[in-house]
């Protein structure tokens, strides 16, 4: 079994797994924030898992990136696509961890992708987990090891509130959904008023269906995109960088059976790799930060 590391601060408590570097556990004091499950057991629906070097679909596991065409493992079969990147079921490494119950504590991990078929391309990432009573901030780094561009993207996969999510209020301030087709791909780009999707003034899920990329996204005063999801015995907000992270997946898990609500900031939409929409091109020695902090509300 992979190690699991714990942190508390606070009434925070967070456990993270060296299996694929994911969040496993964030309480407030008894109360979960997101969906957990056992350290010994498969990860269901990639929960608290990291998304790269590309988050979402990669329509039929191909993609020409510098004039090459590159063919991927289709791991999502029944769609044909290549789904969530490279790094949802690897071990990483934990290379320095600290744990100060009732101040802070954190865990950094390292993992590097290599070249492989379908990504010729070196990447090293690092993820740093930081707890503090105000909640749970992720950090990660990416840095291109080899010699010529790399196509990159990524998010992470949590599933906040676990719980049934139809009686859930629903805040996400995004002007934009991406409609997409039978396999979860890219249509169109469309306003979200007159659509099911608008939660921009915050309503109650209900039965509506949502696995949907958005975007248009109308940050805060302090330049933070904040999601909140509320149930009935509290809620949880999730932030980051409107300006990197411009796009969010937001996901009911309508027909999976699964409990929670995902919600998925991304450095770009879903089959940026074929489209090039906000698609990072990291050059040789080029390093991205991405961060997101998930706090009780």
């Amino acid at each position: 079994m992979s190690r699991q590391f714990t942190l508390r601060s606070g009434t925070m408590h967070a456990e993270i797994s060296e299996r694929a570097a994911a969040l496993r556990v964030l309480r407030h004091g008894a109360r979960d924030l997101v969906t957990s499950w056992q350290a010994d057991e498969p990860i269901p629906y990639y929960s608290g898992t990291l998304l790269a070097p590309w988050p979402n679909r990669i329509a039929d596991a191909s993609y020409i990136f510098e004039g090459e065409t590159h063919r991927l493992v289709a791991n999502e079969e029944d769609r044909g696509t290549a789904i969530h990147g490279l790094v949802a079921e690897v071990d990483w490494e934990a290379v320095e961890w600290l744990a100060v119950e009732d101040e802070h504590g954190f865990v950094r991990l390292a993992y590097t992708i290599t070249p492989s078929p379908g990504y010729p391309f070196t990447i090293a990432l690092q993820v740093l987990y930081s707890l503090t009573p105000d909640g749970l901030t992720t950090t990660l780094t990416a840095e291109n090891l080899g010699d010529g561009p790399a196509p990159y993207g990524c998010g992470p996969h949590p599933w906040l509130l676990p719980g049934d999510v139809e009686g859930y209020e629903l805040h996400v301030p995004a002007t934009k959904v991406l409609l997409v087709d039978d396999r979860l791909l890219p249509r169109s780009l469309e306003d979200v008023s007159g659509t099911p999707y608008d939660f921009t003034a915050g309503r109650a899920v209900g039965d509506t269906a949502v696995d949907h990329a958005f975007t248009g996204i109308v940050p805060d005063a302090d330049g933070l995109a904040r999601v909140r999801v509320s149930g009935p015995d509290g809620g949880v907000e999730m932030r980051w960088d409107a300006a990197t992270l411009p796009w969010v997946q937001v996901c009911t898990g309508t027909g999976l059976g699964h409990s929670g609500l995902a919600v998925e900031p991304m450095t770009c939409p879903p089959d940026a790799f074929n489209s090039g929409t906000d698609l990072v091109v990291l050059q040789a020695g080029d390093k991205i930060e991405t961060s997101w902090t998930i706090s009780p509300i």
